[in-house]
């Protein structure tokens, strides 16, 4: 029996598979009201075979979100809600709004100046804004604001409402110890922290009927110090179904300023279904498990394993609407997966632009870059795309499905260029599995892609192929700065550690703390550490203590310095991921010496110039990562050869793979 695409009931709805598509904040509503981008959006992914799409969070009054967040606080959204209903179960999912209040976690600056509300005047880490305390009349106040808004959902045509009640927001800053410090009946005992969360579940299912599907989005731990673990929110789950007749669970990790990573690829795949696990070992109700399930085959074995019900897969589905399809049809090695890079998604968000993705150049613009298959007339046309990486394969799989014959020049012995480079460092590996999934993309495609890897090319080579079109996608090389003593024998470069094509001594200094110096100096602070397979033996024969266990974990057996002239390390990473990479950086005892400046390599090690004067710093090696330059050297020679070109990726300017993968589709789609 295939676990995944079995029906599911919650309460009398059934579920046609198990893929729920958790709701997700896209930054694509204008003024609460849904667009057609949204619509867009998720027609496609309900095109694509998920069995439930919960969209969302949606407002429940004027303080619980922002202009941006889909509203359901007011009668006038509702025809925009139907109309997204109607597209997402005419495409053959069930429909599902997820309704929320931000609580503290809200800004003034979206709420006209207005202080964000909550249990008790305690500021968050995110806002740094102190909220003002709800009275007793406030409280009651939006529990029925949220019935209401449930009964908006309903009346829209919705299958489902979802109440978000975990990731910090309002009603978690009731269950939790550290944001309520009230003294009356919401606040104190587990009973009392719970009541608000329970009786807005108690209004809901008054309000839109016993058998409407009522479901709870909460943390199975938040993570936070001082905050609420596992065994209450076990408590609270099972009193969600006892108490208030909720009909599932869909169980989220961590309030969105917990210091443990959540959504990154240094997230071992699956890693949170025990939260799942546990509170299906209390309730009744189907559990949905949540985070960092990517694959049909994680998800496959936690539903058959028993660790859930029902799995969230919402990035995922953001970078291959159909991977529930090819997954069903046993097309498994199609799909192309999230790599947790949180760049086009999360990233994104935190600039005001809505969500897109780097695996996928037409998340967000479903419409808009539809692919458009040319005319009979151009079919014999041929295109070169010259550079096998990220941008490469993105360019040329889109100039193949528009009908174009094409050749694709690699002058390595395999395809995917720096995502190699990029998946290097620990926790990083998904880069490596984009690059398989992008050539797999390529080979299925073998009647309009022809590939040729060791391939160097150059004027004489263009010559013969007499392209109709050129790709430049030939990326960058590393840059070596004008420091004396850089040709010593001591002295490498970082692309070559992460490649593993040299050794490093015990003494090792970074210079350049951006991303690959960063990424460089976690890689080799991994050696000597213990593995997770060896941690997991020496943890369960009890061979060790369990915070010698820990140090040998963190403790490598290389001492390492970063070197970086301006004031921050990191600065490249994304907001999502850079905290991360720091907190590791401190984990593991890596050394930043920022505002320095590489004077002279020696026998000794390097010589820097800081704030506090000259001095040396010793090392056996001494690793460059001082950035990367273009390498499109043919571009004159196509030009002159008058064959019309684009250039893409880190050829054209130096930046992220997102970047490239989203020109090579452009480019494609120009010609």
């Amino acid at each position: 029996m295939e676990p995944l695409f079995q029906p599911i009931h919650i309460n009398k709805l059934v579920v046609k598979n198990r893929i729920f598509m958790p709701a997700m904040h896209l930054g694509m509503a204008e003024n609460f009201n849904v667009t057609d981008q949204i619509i867009d959006f998720y027609a496609e992914r309900a095109k694509g075979g998920a069995g439930m799409i919960s969209v969302g969070y949606a407002t429940v009054d004027e303080l619980s979100g922002n202009t941006l967040n889909i509203g359901a606080h007011i009668d006038d959204h509702i025809p925009g809600l139907s109309r997204l209903a109607s597209a997402i179960k005419e495409n053959g999912a069930a429909s599902c709004v997820q309704i929320n209040h931000a609580g503290r976690y809200n800004m003034s600056f979206f709420l006209n100046g207005e202080k964000p509300v909550a249990p008790s005047p305690i500021a968050s880490n995110l806002t740094r804004e102190v909220p003002r305390e709800l009275d007793i009349d406030g409280i009651k106040n939006i529990i029925q604001r949220f019935a209401d808004a449930a009964v908006r959902v309903k009346k829209a045509g919705f299958d489902a409402v979802e109440i978000l009640s975990g990731t910090g927001y309002l009603i978690s800053e009731f269950l939790s110890p550290l944001t309520n410090k009230r003294e009356d009946e919401y606040g104190g005992t587990f009973e009392n922290r719970i009541r608000f969360g329970i009786e807005v579940m108690q209004a809901i299912r008054a309000a839109v009927g016993y058998d409407y599907p009522v479901i709870v989005r909460m943390n199975g731990n938040d993570f936070m110090p001082d905050g609420q673990g596992r065994k209450e929110l076990k408590g609270y789950a099972k009193a969600l179904v006892e108490q208030a007749g909720v009909d599932a669970l869909c169980i989220n990790v961590g309030w969105h300023e917990a210091r443990i990573p959540q959504i990154t690829s240094s997230v071992p795949r699956g890693a949170f279904a025990y939260l799942s696990r546990g509170i299906r070992e209390v309730v009744d109700v189907p559990v949905i498990a949540s985070h960092r399930i990517n694959d049909p085959e994680v998800a496959r074995q936690l539903i058959g394993d028993s660790m859930c019900d029902m799995v969230a897969m919402g990035r995922s589905l953001i970078a291959d609407p159909f991977l529930p399809v090819k997954a069903k049809e046993g097309r498994e090695k199609e799909i192309i997966h999230c790599i947790a890079c949180a760049q086009g998604c999360f990233d994104n968000l935190f600039k005001l632009k809505h969500v897109e993705c780097l695996c996928n150049p037409r998340a967000g613009h479903e419409n808009s870059r539809k692919i458009v298959e040319i005319s009979d007339d151009n079919a014999s046309k041929k295109v070169m795309v010259i550079g096998g990486g990220a941008g490469g394969m993105s360019a040329a799989t889109a100039v193949a499905d528009r009908g174009y014959n094409v050749s694709l020049y690699e002058k390595g012995n395999c395809l995917g260029g720096q995502l190699f480079l990029a998946a290097a460092p620990p926790g990083r590996g998904e880069f490596a599995e984009f690059a398989r999934n992008l050539a797999t993309q390529t080979e299925i495609r073998n009647d309009r892609i022809k590939i040729h890897l060791n391939s160097n090319v150059d004027r004489a080579l263009i010559e013969r192929e007499n392209p109709d079109h050129i790709i430049l996608a030939t990326g960058a090389s590393p840059m070596t700065p004008p420091i004396p003593g850089i040709e010593m024998s001591h002295v490498v470069q970082a692309w070559d550690v992460l490649m593993n094509r040299v050794y490093t001594g015990d003494r090792v200094v970074v210079v350049g703390g951006g991303a690959v110096g960063v990424e460089t100096a976690l890689f080799l602070a991994e050696k000597g550490t213990l593995s997770g397979e060896a941690l997991k033996f020496l943890l369960v024969n009890r061979a060790e203590d369990k915070h010698l266990l820990y140090e040998m974990a963190t403790k490598g057996t290389k001492k390492i310095t970063i070197v970086e002239m301006l004031d921050k390390v990191g600065k490249e990473f994304g907001k999502s991921t850079r905290w991360g990479m720091l907190q590791d950086l401190g984990r593991f005892g890596i050394e930043s010496r920022v505002g320095s400046r590489a004077l002279e390599i020696n026998s000794e090690g390097i010589r820097i110039q800081s704030e506090n004067g000259v001095e040396t710093i010793l090392a056996d090696t001494v690793v460059i990562a001082t950035g990367s330059k273009s390498e499109n050297n043919l571009v004159d020679d196509i030009k002159d050869l008058n064959i019309p070109f684009d250039v893409i990726g880190d050829a054209k300017n130096i930046g992220m793979a997102f970047d490239a993968v989203h020109q090579g589709y452009l480019a494609a789609m120009a010609l």
